[in-house]
């Protein structure tokens, strides 16, 4: 594509040099332009794309887009932009022939519940008959292939060529994760949305929003971006009206808003639930009738994360029955209250719970299920909200018969200092809870397991579906289930001596 050409398609920039060259590709990494190539100078956290403007033109790039003045050589066209970011973003639409638009696109933004909620969604449409694309926190996959990811939602120009792979392979429907990193840094800026849902808004990432208002108008746009219209009988959005935040995501929104709630007035709700260990049920009821759900997957978050899949669906024109069918078929998602069974007989579940409000929720699931103790390992990530960590250490006390704190992603934070905010919180609640520091988490997930008993649940809460943990600047192998399982096959192993030896002695 001429630049000319991919200029005239977003017509927001001013131009200088070289008009003609053939691009070839959009970069926003120095070290990943090629000849003909337009570099984009992001201004990041950590470094400045403008400082890399040298290192592009060497690679062989075409044109650069810059917001501040940096020397480039003749011959090299140079866009200006006031915003980089998201000019990378509808620079990347333009190039890849806008993708979004060839795709229904499905939106799943809030705190806690995207990954579920996006993952029952993306079943809803599989047992439609439709190829689907899923982009998330967990993996990307187009069909049955997946991707590895970096971010909860890939940067615009990695978006771009994700959702442009999608089309070429017949994809129908890309349902996508959508943090507010990527609402606020325009990383979705060029996607044509047609089906945005709200799952609930709890304290996360104010290292990153100024205050809860930033971080809720960050979420509100995904809503207000929404242009009525549609080419798939209509553009909509999916809201949960038990949450204080649906008042202002419903206000900024301009197409059809579609409810639903557990205890509010609304669409679609969740009626006659019953929450068990294998599972839940209950009845959704709205204007068209009722179904009774029997899902595989427990705990009150889970009524919300399959309610809001069902009213999509229906909203969407599905038969309920189908949507049933699709919903009772998912057996679970990875890391999310996920249990990990080596034929013991105690529980022990992962969870990627790391907010307030999401360790809350799986704490209390846990207690309903539980016939014994609730044991909970759990820590907080480093050069992260640090205001979080005691709110975090307070309940974990009081809803926990013992607990383990120890390192999550310490990341550059010394992660003793990390627990001591958490202890902050523990101090408030009475020490009648056995509460143990074990900075090394490995050691903590195999304390936990070792003290469970029969009829006890172990939760070990914050990384879930991760393989790995971050310690300084180094990224090292390490997955909760892993661990786990490894505790339990020696726990296992253990009492098999044991009750060798005491046959031995008994025969003797």
């Amino acid at each position: 594509m001429l630049l000319s050409t991919l200029i005239k398609r977003i017509g927001v920039m001013r131009i200088e040099g070289n008009m003609d060259p053939d691009i070839r590709g959009i970069a926003y990494d120095s070290r990943k332009v090629r000849p003909g190539f337009v570099f984009v100078a992001v201004e990041g956290f950590k470094t400045d794309g403008h400082h890399f403007v040298d290192q592009a033109v060497k690679a062989g790039a075409a044109a650069v887009v810059l917001k501040k003045k940096v020397t480039v050589p003749e011959g090299i066209a140079v866009i200006r932009a006031d915003h980089t970011r998201r000019a990378l973003a509808l620079l990347s639409a333009a190039f890849y022939g806008h993708p979004s638009q060839k795709l229904e696109m499905i939106g799943v933004t809030g705190t806690n519940g995207k990954t579920t909620t996006a993952s029952l969604i993306e079943a809803i449409y599989r047992g439609a008959a439709k190829m689907t694309g899923l982009i998330g926190t967990i993996a990307n996959y187009i069909g049955e292939k997946v991707l590895p990811v970096s971010h909860t939602t890939p940067e615009s120009a990695d978006l771009q060529g994700l959702l442009s792979t999608m089309v070429a392979e017949n994809v129908d429907t890309a349902i996508m994760e959508v943090s507010s990193h990527a609402l606020a840094l325009d990383r979705v800026a060029g996607c044509d949305f047609d089906i945005a849902v709200f799952t609930n808004l709890s304290r996360d990432h104010l290292d990153f929003h100024r205050d809860m208002d930033d971080y809720l108008n960050a979420k509100a746009a995904l809503f207000s971006g929404l242009e009525p219209g549609g080419q798939r009988g209509g553009r909509f959005a999916v809201v949960n009206a038990d949450d204080p935040a649906a008042e202002k995501i419903i206000a900024v929104t301009r197409v059809p808003v579609y409810t639903y709630a557990v205890h509010n007035r609304a669409d679609i709700r969740a009626e006659n639930i019953e929450i068990s260990a294998r599972g839940v049920s209950f009845t959704a009821s709205g204007a068209g009738g009722q179904t009774r759900l029997n899902l595989k997957l427990t705990g009150m978050f889970n009524v919300y994360n399959a309610l809001a899949a069902f009213t999509v669906g229906v909203a969407r024109g599905f038969p309920p029955d189908m949507v049933k069918q699709s919903l009772e078929g998912v057996a679970g998602v990875a890391g999310r209250f996920e249990a990990v069974e080596r034929g013991q007989d105690f529980a022990v579940i992962v969870d990627y719970a790391h907010t307030p409000d999401g360790l809350e929720n799986i704490l209390k699931t846990a207690r309903e299920i539980t016939r014994g103790r609730l044991i909970t390992v759990f820590g907080c990530g480093g050069d992260r909200d640090r205001a979080k960590r005691p709110m975090m250490g307070e309940l974990a006390v009081r809803l926990s018969d013992r607990v383990i704190v120890t390192s999550d992603n310490p990341r550059t934070e010394d992660p003793l200092k990390i627990i001591d905010d958490i202890r902050e919180g523990i101090r408030n609640v009475s020490p009648a809870v056995a509460c143990t520091i074990e900075p090394d988490r490995r050691r903590a997930i195999r304390e936990a397991i070792f003290a469970a008993e029969a009829g006890d649940v172990v939760i070990i809460a914050g990384k879930g579906h991760e393989d790995y943990q971050i310690i300084g600047e180094q990224k090292y192998h390490f997955d909760d289930r892993e661990e786990a399982v490894r505790c339990l096959e020696e726990l296992k192993s253990l009492k098999s001596k044991v009750k060798g030896l005491k046959s031995k002695v008994t025969t003797q």
